[in-house]
This record gives structure tokens, sequence and C-alpha cells, in this order.
């Protein structure tokens, strides 16, 4: 295995340990990665006790069908967007766990443009500890550098270490 497969590896052990000391159920929504990110959580034994599902929407139907982005959303601010990120996030939620991360972006080597080139990734973490509450959401833009593998890849590890860290800090509260 080698260093950056072992690093995910790593990062999946503490998310789930991070879940599972606070209680609490993930569902993951992907675009770019196509089920990377759920891939990797799912190299952790025992995963099933705090990792509920994933969905891959990869295209736009699909984000709207299985998340309920808004076609609005899609056409006004495109699939690569921290609103479609956020809609992407909030429809995973919808689906009875407590937590849930989305990325969507631009894995190249084609489809991107002046104004969001290849590597341009959105991500968003969605946090409901309580039922009757609204819940929680971050979004984040970032412009990773690199072919499609690298770009894939990167996104994988931001998106579990920002989770991790917002479990850790508890930043929803």
């Amino acid at each position: 295995m080698n260093d950056v497969a072992q690093a995910i590896e790593r990062l999946a052990h503490r998310l789930g340990s991070a879940l599972r000391a606070q209680h609490l159920t993930l569902a993951t929504a992907e675009s770019c990665t196509a089920g990377g990110v759920a891939y990797a959580i799912t190299i952790v034994p025992g995963s099933s006790a705090w990792y509920d599902r994933g969905f891959i929407a990869y295209s736009n139907e699909s984000k709207m069908q299985m998340l309920g982005v808004s076609s609005a959303y899609l056409r006004d601010f495109g699939a690569v967007s921290e609103p479609v990120a956020r809609a992407m996030a909030l429809g995973a939620l919808s689906h009875g766990v407590h937590v849930s991360l989305a990325v969507t972006g631009i894995a190249g080597p084609d489809g991107g443009s002046v104004g969001k080139p290849v590597g341009t990734v959105c991500f968003a973490w969605a946090i409901r500890r309580d039922p009757s509450s609204a819940p929680w959401v971050k979004t984040r833009t970032e412009q990773i550098m690199g072919d499609r593998n690298a770009v894939r890849t990167r996104s994988i590890i931001i998106a579990l270490e920002t989770l991790i860290g917002l479990l850790e800090q508890r930043e929803d509260i």
C-alpha cells in the first residue's frame, strides 16, 4: 500500500472513531470522486455501524432525483458550485443520518472553463445532531492542481480531513 492510500485509511479510521464516539451516522454524496470517499470509509472494518449510505450523483439529473438538488441551482450556479454542494449534502442528510458530506468538481482533463478550471472542487459538510433543529452546513471551494487522479485523491483527503476536524472541534454547536 502506498503512502497516500495509508493516509486515506488512517483518516477513515479517525473519522469512524469520531462518529462512533458521538453516536453519529454518516451519508456521502459524491460527483467527481465517484464513490471514492465511500470506498475509503468502508475500508474500515465495522464501518456499517456509523456509515449508512452513499450517493454517486454524477449527472445533473441524478443530483436532482436522488438528492433533491434544484434545477434552478444547477442552471444558475452550475453543478460545480457551493450552492449545489450544499444542496447535495442536505439531500444526503435528509435520509435519516446525522452527518453528511458532498463533493462536486471538475477532475479533468476536460470540462474546465475560464471561471471554473479543471481542479475546481466544491465541498459541503452538514451536521444535524437534533432532528428538531436546522442542520449546520459548511461549504468550501478548492483549486486542486494535478491530473484527474490527483484531483480526485486530494478531494477525498480534504473531505475526510475537514469532517474529522468539524467533529473533533464540534463547530456546529
